[in-house]
């Protein structure tokens, strides 16, 4: 059996199980955290937007803790998500609901962190059951809609869980190709498009090539 692994794409998924109907669709965990992100964002900006009447501002302390809310909470030092903690909860309710949703945010993460550890089932199926219950009980339109996605999601979520597989090398590639075609400023030679990503991204396998093979 194969397995895929893919990002968070609907159409992708269909396509798989039409051409390829044994193999098994893993999705990256990198895509499941960026969509937590975008959610604790949405919910920021719409909070903002309700009780102050406007978008957010550079003295607002939501926006100061915009990047903090951002980072996985190990990245974070004591001090750093002590001050991030105590001046949103001082905040009222707009800081209470962005924490709210950073620790659903969390909990995903630590649902996630499971893969590769050797988790039982029964291991997952709380941590699982642990977010899921967070976000139902948050009252956080965003946050519950977050839940939603990864229950539906859920298999192939737990593909990754299960197997560790991710995409993250097809996906540094893709990047590396974008960046040297907006350094190019475009191409307008298919060829030499082609043969400039590929020099890039072949780089490292190409230093351990012998003269002969080149």
């Amino acid at each position: 059996m194969g397995y895929i692994a893919i990002d968070m794409s609907a159409t992708y998924r269909a396509a798989i199980h039409i051409s390829l109907p044994h193999a098994t669709v893993v999705v990256d965990h990198f895509h499941v955290v960026q969509l937590a992100n975008k959610m604790l964002s949405m919910v920021r900006r719409r909070t903002t937007a309700e009780t102050r009447g406007r978008r957010g501002r550079a003295s607002d302390p939501e926006w100061k803790a915009r990047r903090r809310l951002l980072r996985d909470r190990e990245d974070l030092t004591d001090d750093q998500f002590a001050t991030m903690w105590d001046t949103l909860l001082g905040e009222g309710k707009i800081g209470q609901t962005l924490l709210t949703a950073w620790i659903a945010k969390e909990n995903l993460r630590t649902l996630l962190a499971l893969a590769r550890t050797g988790a039982d089932r029964h291991q997952v199926g709380h941590a699982r059951w642990k977010f899921l219950t967070w976000c139902a009980d948050s009252d956080i339109p965003e946050v519950r809609q977050l839940a939603a996605t990864v229950d539906r999601w859920w298999p192939e979520i737990a593909g990754f869980i299960d197997t560790g597989h991710s995409n993250a090398k097809s996906e540094g590639i893709n990047r590396v190709i974008k960046l040297v075609a907006r350094n190019a400023f475009g191409f307008r030679n298919a060829e030499n498009q082609r043969l400039r990503t590929r020099c890039v991204t072949t780089r490292r396998a190409r230093g351990h090539l012998h003269t002969a093979q080149l």
